[in-house]
């Protein structure tokens, strides 16, 4: 059967029949095909160009102090991103140029895109190494009315990175402290496993590892289980009992991969786009932008923790 070619009115002409209302079929010539096949080729080149850059290229980075400054090129010039991931990395870039102090981590989570798909929960799991029963980022789900006029939302929850954190407090031996750049952390060598920490939280944001494994009851404990995890960017290995198990453990914003100019591993990974990530005391970056949103609330506020995760409802 011949293929209907394009009317002749469409010739010598930048318009095409998608701009009419005829219904005249219009048919890609191989110019055409070329032009399209090069302009995907380059989108995805481009792509896999930046996230090379990204993540193996090293980059260079000037002393300060006790605080190292890193001075990380952009992924894309400025003013071109098309991405809202594309905007955050270089912002994030840009945040991590200044002292620790001057810079404050901000994750805010628009629930209205959550799907509850908990992508971000197994990306957690398995950029940290996480073993049974510990969990960085769970999904909370709300159901709210009844059948058939029931609606349900989706609650990631990470840690609340507090201003004024009620588990550092009560830690007997300080193995737990609030870095100048807002994010709580812990110190695997100091914390002797009290869970004095997993109580006083008031978000249950904390839990305990007990040195399980996933396959600890199957003929062998699989390699991949025994990998090392890189928090607080130092190698931990689990494999004769050593740190972090039995210690307290809770979501740190991907220190780790933050500090080498990636986003936290549960921003990258959201098929929704719901999360953003940067630093607050930029009024111009994104996170900031959504911060200032309406629509915001803060999870128990009435607790004075003053958590650094806001919502968006």
């Amino acid at each position: 059967m011949a293929k209907k070619k394009i009317s002749k009115k469409y010739k010598n002409s930048e318009e095409t029949p998608h701009d009419n209302l005829d219904n005249e079929p219009y048919e890609f010539t191989p110019v055409d095909r070329k032009r399209a096949l090069a302009l995907i080729g380059s989108a995805v080149g481009a792509g896999l160009l930046s996230t090379v850059v990204a993540r193996f290229i090293p980059s260079p980075s000037v002393p300060h102090g006790n605080v190292t400054i890193h001075k990380l090129p952009p992924i894309t010039p400025t003013g071109v991103e098309t991405d809202v991931l594309i905007r955050m990395q270089n912002e994030l870039r840009k945040a991590l140029a200044k002292p620790m102090e001057e810079r404050r981590w901000l994750m805010v989570i628009d629930t209205r895109k959550c799907v509850g798909c908990h992508a971000c929960t197994v990306a957690c799991m398995a950029e940290n190494k996480l073993p049974p029963g510990v969990v960085y980022r769970p999904v909370i789900t709300e159901h709210k009315g009844s059948y058939p006029r029931q609606v349900v939302r989706f609650f990631p929850r990470p840690c609340m990175q507090c201003d004024n954190p009620s588990c550092v407090s009560v830690c007997p031996v300080r193995a737990t402290w609030k870095r100048p750049d807002g994010v709580v952390i812990i110190d695997y060598d100091k914390c002797i496993g009290c869970r004095y920490c997993l109580t006083a939280c008031p978000y249950g944001a904390r839990t305990s590892d007990f040195g399980n494994y996933y396959t600890e009851h199957t003929p062998q404990i699989q390699p991949y289980e025994q990998l090392e995890s890189f928090e607080y960017n130092k190698a931990w290995n689990r494999k004769n009992h050593d740190s972090p198990v039995g210690n307290a453990r809770k979501c740190h914003f991907c220190l780790h991969r933050i500090e080498q100019g990636l986003l936290p591993q549960c921003v990258t990974t959201c098929i929704g786009r719901a999360n953003y990530f940067g630093d607050a005391n930029d009024a111009k970056s994104l996170v900031a932008e959504m911060a200032r949103s309406s629509n915001q609330v803060r999870l128990l506020e009435e607790k004075g923790t003053k958590p650094a995760v806001i919502y968006l409802i």
